[in-house]
């Protein structure tokens, strides 16, 4: 019986393209647009944890206490082995040292005097080593607007707007003035590799950002870091797996005894980002659930409608003997046919369009273009396990929905009315 429908419904294309492409192009929309919400909505995470908090943060709990002043006194002691005893660990996760500090940039003139001064909010990170990891990892090669990267030690990068009031150019030098992990004055020479525009005024207004060896030495830090940040191989934020990671690491490593011991603490514990990867998540679910609504609305609708379109066909083999079950029966096993294979064309479709959307995505940076390391510029979709039976489900379902209500009027055709439809 399905092969004799099957090969009706390849022969009379009238009752069966239709609604096969309205399935198809529903669970393909419905597809795509789960893994774009999935991929845009996890970007504003991922660039959270690039630039400041990392999937996990690694400090001593005294510096956890007050980590929004980075107080490097309290910095984490015997860096050299420590990261790589911690990489050997936690092999799922790759860890960057970053040291936060502030102090006052000083440009000498023509006879070495001050000509301008100016306060800033310096971060050192790997630069130097070869691989560029961190400074990809925040996006700023792609947001330099002068100059270039740092290429050797002593060279390091300031905001444009910053340099510009300072009135230095790349290839200038200037002098770091600020306090070591100690509490002693120091200051160290820099010059100027190139300039950087983060979108973002208050990072603007004065950012200086250096290799993390010539900020060791500038500040006198050498084998310490203020905080160890964790990335998953992945790429992407898993809350219940860096949850089980903080724990067993605090469970090994901290103690509520020792304030310079190790305090591991994930994304969603720092800076108020537990409400935003809760709200992420909740929002997704609800834009996502309000999008298979209306598409499920759209293929009942679909199914109704050729249901209903069929009347005629059903009074006709009514008139000739059938029963109405066998009639109900051979409908519904259409249908069945037309959401099966519907929904897995749109799926396929959906999966091809949603598989370019993430490794390629839509560069948006000419609507962001003065935010370029707070935000990325080249938006991507995101592929999870839910993306592939996402659409699937509705589709099926509600085309199938949709010819159950249309064929309860089978039942209830009268001969009456179908000699009066026969004759028209």
């Amino acid at each position: 019986m399905i092969r004799f429908l099957f090969k009706g419904l390849i022969r009379d294309r009238n009752r069966s393209l239709i609604p096969f492409i309205v399935t198809a192009t529903g669970v393909m929309l419905t597809v795509v647009f789960h893994a774009w919400m999935t991929g845009v909505i996890g970007n504003s995470i991922e660039f959270n944890a690039r630039f400041a908090s990392g999937h996990v943060k690694i400090m001593t709990r005294a510096y956890s206490e007050y980590a929004g002043q980075s107080p490097n006194d309290l910095a984490i002691l015997g860096t050299d082995t420590l990261t790589d005893l911690i990489s050997s660990e936690i092999p799922e996760m790759e860890f960057a040292e970053r040291i936060y500090f502030g102090g006052l940039i000083d440009v000498p003139d023509s006879r070495g005097e001050t000509r301008a001064q100016g306060p800033a909010l310096g971060i050192g990170i790997d630069m130097l080593s070869g691989g560029n990891t961190e400074a990809e990892r925040m996006n700023i090669p792609s947001s330099l607007k002068s100059g270039g990267l740092p290429r050797n030690s002593n060279e390091a990068l300031l905001s444009s707007e910053f340099a510009d009031k300072l009135g230095i150019i790349p290839g200038d030098e200037f002098t770091l003035v600020g306090s070591s992990m100690y509490g002693e004055l120091t200051m160290h020479n820099f010059i100027l590799s190139g300039t950087v525009e983060f979108g973002t005024t208050a990072l603007d207004r004065g950012t200086i950002i250096a290799d993390i060896n010539d900020v060791r030495e500038a500040l006198n830090m050498f084998d310490a870091t203020g905080e160890i940040l964790g990335f998953f191989r992945t790429g992407t934020y898993n809350d219940e797996e860096a949850t089980l990671i903080v724990n067993r690491f605090n469970e090994k490593y901290s103690s509520p005894d020792d304030e310079f011991s190790l305090l591991m603490k994930r994304l969603a514990q720092q800076n108020n980002m537990g409400f935003l990867v809760e709200y992420s998540g909740k929002l997704k679910g609800i834009l996502v659930s309000v999008f298979i609504v209306a598409m499920s609305l759209i293929l009942w609708n679909a199914g109704l409608l050729g249901g209903l379109r069929r009347y005629g066909e059903f009074g006709m083999r009514l008139a000739i003997g059938e029963e109405k079950g066998h009639v109900y029966k051979t409908m519904l096993m259409e249908s069945l046919i037309i959401g099966f294979f519907g929904s897995l064309a749109g799926v396929a479709l959906g999966m091809v369009i949603a598989l370019y959307l993430q490794n390629h995505g839509i560069d948006l940076g000419i609507m962001m273009k003065n935010a370029s390391v707070m935000m990325p510029q080249v938006f991507r979709a995101r592929i999870t396990p839910e993306t592939w039976y996402i659409g699937f489900v509705p589709g099926f379902l509600s085309t199938q929905l949709g010819t159950l209500l249309a064929g309860i009027g089978i039942y209830r055709r009268q001969t009456a009315q179908l000699f009066k439809e026969l004759e028209a």
